[in-house]
């Protein structure tokens, strides 16, 4: 049996798709843990999940644990300008910050396998640095392609991966963050788009088996309200800024009193009171919930578009920013859906919207497409038996040429 590591952010989407793979390499007797900054990521691993903490003091580090969840939850950006914020007020400080603390538990933990978030690519650079055979998990499929079109933006980019690197003690020229042994892509070549990529680029659908949730519900209000269609509205764990109130203003407008169970993952004390057909909640089960739902309205979060469309759903997109334009893309080339601009709709292309996805059949009809190409990549179980082939290589004897995701581009 072998030991895996995933490397992971602390991001509630680019965490759950590694719950399911690593529930599923316990399952086959192998050994995991989740090298993390969160604490309470233990409540949520699968039974026999290992929690490898990182934890500093200002004594053995010179940092504070700064809030990188909090960084992107308080700053209200769109477009390139989230890019370039993402990379520096989040993503160079956090890996840098992380870096001691991974190479800590490599040493410690041993395994034969890492598998870094394409975010997190201290974990690509921790590894490469010990000789040990890694795997990427791409959890935002659009990072692969979505700066096709913004080539500036793609060399500022990998400047800043190469610059971090060398202040770590690498020396390789090129950016280490994708693994050219095995890339791992969290979607279908149907959904993704039509774009040749090298082979160890594989393309191995949603991973959303083994995840129980245990988040109460008001699941009797919800099967007794007797409306004829069921929609769930959520814009993330991400975004938290002040026009989220905007936002599910024109929500409540376009969506109150119309004969829909609409189930809103938002803080109930957004507003003194919703309509009465809403069921709002900060936190909802929305695995548990899909089956008996009709359709979503999100902000183009992959993960949530993926758990949809597994679901053969229809869906409402209003990007706000990162990966989330290319998502919505995604949606609406496949036809599965349809799209809104966050900036400029108003209730009433809510409403309309909605009723489109629920009404025309050819939305469900295109959903049932892409949840078949998604059945067809293999998921969990193809995801966990190319991790474990990669395990039965053994330890690197050179270190190879380290791959960024806009190398590819």
């Amino acid at each position: 049996m072998a030991k895996f590591a995933f490397v992971v952010p602390p991001l509630t989407g680019h965490i759950n798709p590694t719950l399911s793979v690593g529930a599923e390499l316990l399952l086959r007797g192998h050994e995991v843990g989740w090298i993390s900054l969160e604490p309470a990521l233990q409540e949520k691993l699968p039974p026999g999940g290992q929690l490898l903490l990182i934890q500093y003091d200002e004594t053995n580090n010179g940092e504070e644990n700064q809030p990188y969840m909090d960084a992107i939850q308080q700053k209200n950006v769109y477009g390139v300008e989230s890019i370039k914020f993402l990379y520096d007020d989040v993503l160079v400080p956090l890996n840098r910050y992380m870096f001691p603390g991974i190479m800590e538990w490599l040493d410690t933990f041993q395994p034969d396998v890492v598998i870094n978030d394409h975010e997190l690519f201290a974990g690509a650079m921790a590894a490469v640095k010990k000789g040990i055979p890694y795997a990427t998990a791409v959890t935002a499929p659009a990072a692969v392609r979505a700066m096709d079109n913004l080539p500036k933006v793609k060399e500022w980019g990998d400047q800043r991966i190469v610059a971090l690197q060398l202040s770590l003690g690498l020396t390789a020229t090129q950016p280490i963050q994708c693994s050219d042994q095995l890339t791992l892509v969290f979607t279908s070549k149907t959904f993704f788009g039509d774009k040749e990529l090298p082979d160890y680029y594989q393309f191995v659908g949603p991973v959303i088996a083994h995840r129980p949730a245990n988040i109460p519900f008001e699941w009797e209000r919800f099967y007794h309200m007797g409306q004829p269609h069921k929609v769930l509205v959520s814009i993330g764990t991400t975004f938290d800024h002040t026009y989220k109130k905007d936002f599910f203003s024109k929500v409540c407008t376009a969506l109150g009193n119309e004969p829909l169970t609409v189930v809103v993952v938002s803080d109930p004390a957004l507003f003194d009171t919703w309509p009465d057909n809403f069921i709002v909640q900060e936190k909802v089960p929305q695995l548990g919930l899909l089956p008996y739902l009709d359709a979503v309205v999100c902000h183009g979060g992959h993960n949530t578009v993926c758990e949809t469309l597994a679901h053969h759903l229809p869906l409402v997109v209003i990007p706000i920013a990162y990966d989330q334009s290319f998502v919505a893309g995604c949606v609406t080339a496949t036809e599965s859906g349809v799209r809104l601009n966050f900036k400029r709709f108003k209730a009433e292309h809510l409403k309309n919207a909605v009723w489109d996805v629920l009404q025309d059949p050819k939305y469900a009809a295109a959903a049932q497409q892409v949840k078949t190409s998604f059945e067809n990549a293999g998921g969990t179980g193809r995801t966990a038996a190319l991790l474990e082939e990669l395990a039965v290589s053994g330890p690197l004897t050179t270190v190879h040429s380290p791959q960024s995701l806009t190398q590819q581009l």
